[in-house]
């Protein structure tokens, strides 16, 4: 009896040894993904016990403290959700809530566009501005009629760097557009215009709505409306990225400028707005997608493919922070307050500008022209330094920033932006 008991155990462990060694033979093929660059800067801060370490990677929102700030308008409106006797946790419909997404539209739009008032907006609720760009990129690869350039888009170089990962995996492959002069420090207007008018007809550009990640470098007014005179004379296809209405300068109207105008000049569009940073909101992950249509007819068949679409990827969107940003901009009170928390957080940064330029310029006279600083607008800066400064700064200051030399200034405050001047004119000089 014993005998058989131990011949079924082995053959018991026979088949668990074929079944894993089959499972293996499987996977055997999947390669080690290289680690984030922003998520490997961050965690190698947080193993570093200097005490003067300094993020400068990660875009994210940090008081004066250095510590995440929750906007006082949200931590108001989350008190009356949690006390609202209605609140359930039902499913949202697939395009999420209609409160927030029809407020979303008129913040980005305005409340008089011709497309709000004439009903040509298709907005549906996304996981984020990510999600809102992965949609929009997904719904191109399924309905656009792409021109002779093929399934390309037109990226901005540089740009967020999660933009060519989005594209790819929908089959929409990524090219660049000249967008960062390095010997300026500033916009490659006339490069960018050139490739707008050369490029095929149809071609979709995606466009950097205000507060450009990651130069903090805009066109003008008068540069704008040179880019939809040529987007409009070749046909083109605006793909608007708004992830920092607000925090670019504090002023929310202001910051949907080009978004607005192009929608008024009849360039073809769809907006990602994403409420991570101008609510911060970053782990709730709240976002839209609008596509603006030429007709009212035409945006209803639109949200009903992207209601497709939504339905295969996430089925329904998360409820929690759509109801708060739904609250925030439906009662005028929450959205004064809003207004004002935004602007606390856009004035924060715009004054550690003016504070890293006086110390560079003024104090330290690092040498060359740091006027960039205070001319780039919202989170980042395109400090203008190489990569072996960058990584000098890293490794022999506790500087964490990306090697190209961007830089959060919503990591620098008061307590740390002498020490990090110090070491960038160290770091300039070849001193560190």
């Amino acid at each position: 009896m014993a005998g058989r008991v131990n011949q079924l155990i082995n053959h018991l462990k026979g088949d668990t040894i074929n079944t894993m060694s089959v499972q293996a033979e499987s996977w055997h093929g999947v390669p080690q993904a290289p680690p984030d660059s922003i998520f490997k800067l961050t965690a190698a801060y947080k193993e570093d016990t200097f005490p003067q370490k300094i993020n400068l990677g990660v875009g994210a929102y940090r008081d004066d403290e250095d510590k995440p700030w929750v906007l006082p308008v949200v931590k108001k409106v989350t008190e009356i959700l949690l006390n609202d006797p209605g609140l359930d946790h039902e499913y949202l419909p697939i395009t999420g809530l209609p409160s927030f997404t029809s407020a979303a539209a008129k913040l980005i739009l305005g409340a008089d566009s011709p497309a709000i008032t004439g009903d040509r907006v298709a907005s549906v609720q996304t996981i984020s501005g990510t999600g809102a760009n992965h949609l929009g990129a997904l719904f191109l690869s399924r309905f656009y009629g792409f021109g002779e350039g093929g399934r390309k888009v037109w990226l901005s170089n540089p740009t967020w760097v999660n933009h060519f990962a989005i594209f790819n995996n929908v089959s929409i492959e990524p090219i660049t557009y000249p967008y960062y002069d390095p010997d300026t420090i500033g916009l490659a207007f006339q490069p960018f215009l050139n490739t707008l008018r050369t490029a095929a007809p149809r071609c979709v550009f995606l466009l950097h709505a205000c507060a450009h990640n990651p130069t903090g470098v805009d066109p003008t007014r008068e540069q704008w409306g040179q880019i939809a005179d040529v987007i409009l004379e070749k046909g083109h296809y605006a793909f608007f990225d708004c992830a920092y209405q607000g925090f670019a300068s504090g002023d929310l109207e202001g910051d949907a400028w080009a978004v607005r105008e192009f929608v008024k000049r009849g360039v073809p569009l769809l907006v990602c707005q994403s409420f991570a940073k101008n609510a911060g909101l970053y782990g709730e992950r709240v976002g839209a997608l609008h596509v603006v249509a030429p007709t009212k007819e035409a945006a209803q068949r639109i949200k009903s493919q992207l209601s497709v679409l939504q339905r295969s990827e996430i089925s329904n969107p998360p409820a929690h922070g759509a109801r708060l940003v739904s609250l925030i901009l439906n009662d005028q009170t929450l959205f004064d307050e809003w207004k004002r928390d935004i602007r606390t957080m856009a004035g924060r940064i715009i004054e550690m500008r003016k504070e890293l330029f006086r110390l560079l310029s003024e104090e330290l006279k690092t040498p060359g022209n740091w006027e960039h600083i205070v001319n780039q607008i919202g989170m980042f800066s395109f400090t203008g330094i190489n990569s072996e400064a960058s990584q000098a700064l890293t490794e022999k200051a506790h500087v964490y920033l990306t090697t190209n030399g961007r830089i959060s200034m919503a990591g620098l405050n008061t307590h740390n932006i002498r020490y990090f001047a110090e070491s960038l004119d160290k770091a300039v000089r070849g001193q560190l």
